[in-house]
């Protein structure tokens, strides 16, 4: 899985096959010449600043081949010390010369090698790092969002939702492109790059705790599949899927859809509509798109509404839930509304409101 930046860890399920690869958002991090070039100027900067030090201090020291430190002899002691390589031709001979050399100058020795090896170190940890950033990203995740296929779908359902409040964070893709998955975690989701249909994968999106499964697949058998699996491991989350063709929704629910999206006779039928009536088109294209104009939106029953009929709102009232029951509004088992029943409305959604809590787009649902 995936936080932005991009670090990949890859396991083993079987000898040879890797199955899945999680990346997580990061930070975006230095491009790796930078980075070189950003340590050796710290490198010559404590190489400059040693070589003053003992330029400074130059009575203290004594040279071999003349008894004299001179700039260059300063720059020479500060190259040989801070490389440990310590040739012992010149040396510090009074007490001030070798505390400065216990005090200062060792210190600026150990901070120079670390600089050198800085990369190999961070090489070294990265996976540890990795892993715990893993284990603490698994052990706080749950009641989150699932998403199998990063495509137009799936991008464009995940972006509706996180229109209403729910933070990038509680998002998990899963999908076989690396370059979708990388994609997905420059956006800020966190990403599973492996086959859907495999349960070990979905165990790595945590999916056994997940709130709600998006499955916007390619294929209809793959979406068949992918349900089946997602089922398996959570009975109680919402899975709502996507099938290019209608003959095979009803497959999907007896897979464990709550909801099945037929995007090919859903944008057959939209195309029709537009023909007949562009003004009309326009109007349900508004629809569909959360955030803009007009919206569809589940609320709840508020009590100043309790005993009265549907079309006595001052919302726009499509249908109401009750129970597990969506009834449209002159259903006449509606009747009167009750404090349990939530009502679909059209509501106009300003630019910039934030969502309200206890109302949600349809979409969500």
């Amino acid at each position: 899985m995936k936080l932005p930046g991009d670090d990949t860890i890859a396991r083993q399920a079987d000898e040879h096959l890797v199955t899945y690869q999680v990346k997580l958002p990061q930070k975006v991090v230095q491009r790796p010449l930078r980075q070189v070039a950003k340590r050796l100027a710290m490198a010559l900067l404590l190489l400059v600043l040693t070589a003053l030090i003992v330029w400074v201090d130059r009575d203290g020291y004594t040279d071999n081949s003349d008894g004299s430190v001179d700039m260059l002899d300063a720059f020479y002691y500060a190259t040989v010390t801070l490389s440990t390589t310590g040739y012992g031709d010149i040396t510090p001979t009074s007490d001030l010369a070798r505390l400065v050399n216990i005090l200062v100058i060792t210190p600026l020795r150990v901070l120079f090698l670390i600089i050198l090896v800085g990369t190999t170190l961070e090489v070294l940890t990265e996976r540890t790092r990795e892993e715990w950033r893993l284990n603490r990203w698994r052990a706080a995740l749950r009641d989150h969002t699932v998403v199998v296929g990063f495509g137009t779908k799936g991008r464009s359902a995940i972006e509706t939702v996180c229109a209403t409040g729910l933070k990038k964070e509680q998002v998990v893709v899963v999908d076989p492109s690396p370059r979708v998955v990388d994609a997905a975690a420059a956006e800020g989701y966190a990403g599973v790059i492996g086959d859907a249909t495999r349960s070990d994968v979905l165990m790595r999106a945590e999916l056994h705790k997940a709130r709600q499964i998006i499955i916007a697949t390619q294929r209809d058998d793959t979406a068949v599949l992918v349900t089946l699996t997602a089922r398996q491991l959570n009975r109680g989350a919402k899975i709502v899927a996507a099938v290019r063709e209608e003959e095979n929704a009803p497959l999907l629910r007896q897979s464990g859809a709550d909801a099945v999206i037929t995007s090919a006779s859903a944008a057959g039928r939209l195309l029709g509509l537009s023909v007949l009536s562009p003004a009309a088109g326009r109007v349900m294209e508004d629809l569909i798109h959360q955030g803009t104009g007009l919206d569809i939106v589940e609320r709840p029953v508020t009590k100043a509404e309790v005993g009265l009929g549907a079309r006595e709102t001052t919302d726009l009232v499509v249908s109401v839930v009750r129970g597990h029951r969506v009834l449209g509004y002159d259903d006449p088992d509606v009747g009167t509304l009750e404090l349990t029943d939530r009502l679909i409305t059209i509501a106009r959604v300003s630019r910039g409101i934030r969502p309200v809590p206890g109302i949600r787009p349809l979409s969500q649902e």
